[in-house]
């Protein structure tokens, strides 16, 4: 696999982890310092995140691909940008299906790319 494969397949195992509740792939995937910077601009940790996707105060219930795009590569260092619809119920509110755009950096530890940052907007 490429590394320009390899980083594109854990976008895509994250977005089924997400909706499968699957936190051993997460936790697997992404560092232990990794960050989430939500649309609302709340930078949550990765371990605030997988637990409150194991409590299901935020449920993903589904995640459509539509395009992965700007994908960059710079030695151990990685890129891209991801557009998913996805369908969720996320701190109590309603579900609500969002055109979700997460910017996502990776870096490569020991032969292996992991998932380092991810930053959500809509497009």
């Amino acid at each position: 696999m490429t590394d320009e494969e390899a980083i594109v397949q854990l976008y895509r195992d994250e977005n089924e982890a997400m909706v499968n509740k699957d936190l051993n792939k997460l936790n697997e995937i992404l560092t232990d310092d990794m960050h989430l910077t939500h649309m609302t601009g709340y930078v949550q940790p990765k371990f605030e995140w997988i637990d409150q996707i194991q409590n299901e105060e935020m449920q993903y219930l589904a995640s459509k691909e539509e395009a992965i795009k700007a994908i960059q590569i710079n030695g151990d260092k990685a890129s891209l940008i991801g557009q998913n619809r996805v369908q969720a119920k996320i701190w109590g509110g309603g579900i609500n299906t969002w055109p979700l755009q997460m910017r996502m950096y990776y870096k490569k530890q020991a032969g292996k790319w992991m998932i380092t940052d991810q930053v959500a907007s809509t497009y």
